[in-house]
């Protein structure tokens, strides 16, 4: 299939407003989408087991993540897409059922966050029924506006209310690229990244990344967390990172 989407307008919609499942060579463009930030838990766009998927020059607002992928993506695109109200740009959760597949190839780019709960996440879920990994990311030319966890990697994500302990995700999650990020954030840490210790993040790459905090407290000394996570840091990379 071979097709582009553009110009509608998605409002008030229950779950998903657009989900985009087995599909291949899609573009989505100037797509808007609007539903307020204290809904219950309404994704904008959520892209799973799909190929050469593009969304570019949307507005995007919702209560849940702005932008969503899940299991068995492969190359897609997002380009000029403000996010706001919601949890961000996320990559998953992974690793919930058996038989889930790759998520390999994602470049994010030119895109403005905006009073988001996160900014660019990944989530995946402990003692997971089978092995996979996530990817080849790129994530550069980011403007975030008070956003609460701009970078975050979460690989003991609970959706639940409650959620006992388990043993470590079997998602490997490698080469990670975030370059040229620049506003600001609430919470008192910048990066937290907690991989896991079975499957450690490899290949994080923080490059030229100019992060302010603007919350309540003063610019924390220490605002990076890294877990089970390998790397290295390149040019000025503000605040300072772990890797």
């Amino acid at each position: 299939m071979n097709a582009t989407i553009k110009s509608i307008s998605s409002i008030n919609i229950k779950f998903f407003h657009i989900h985009i499942f087995e599909l291949r060579n899609i573009t989505f463009d100037s797509i808007k989408i609007n539903t307020p930030g204290d809904s219950p838990n309404i994704d904008g766009i959520h892209i799973a087991d799909s190929t050469n998927i593009q969304v570019a020059n949307s507005i995007i607002g919702t209560s849940d993540d702005c932008i969503s992928i899940g299991s068995g993506c492969t190359n897609l695109t997002i380009f000029n897409v403000l996010c706001g109200p919601g949890h961000g740009i996320s990559v998953g959760s992974l690793g919930k059922n058996v038989g889930e597949k790759d998520v390999i190839g994602l470049n994010v780019s030119n895109c403005n966050l905006t009073g988001t709960a996160n900014g660019l996440r990944f989530k995946t879920l402990q003692s997971s029924p089978s092995r996979l990994k996530a990817t080849d990311f790129v994530f550069e030319h980011i403007i975030m506006n008070n956003v609460y966890n701009p970078i975050i990697i979460n690989q003991n994500y609970c959706p639940f209310a409650n959620c006992p302990k388990k043993d470590p995700s079997l998602v490997k999650i490698k080469n990670i690229k975030y370059r040229n990020i620049v506003g600001t954030f609430l919470s008192p840490v910048a990066y937290n990244l907690v991989c896991s210790k079975v499957a450690p993040c490899e290949g994080a790459e923080p490059s030229d990344i100019s992060l302010k905090c603007n919350g309540n407290e003063k610019q924390p000394k220490n605002a990076s967390i890294c877990v089970h996570v390998y790397g290295s840091s390149n040019g000025n990379v503000k605040p300072d990172p772990c890797i």
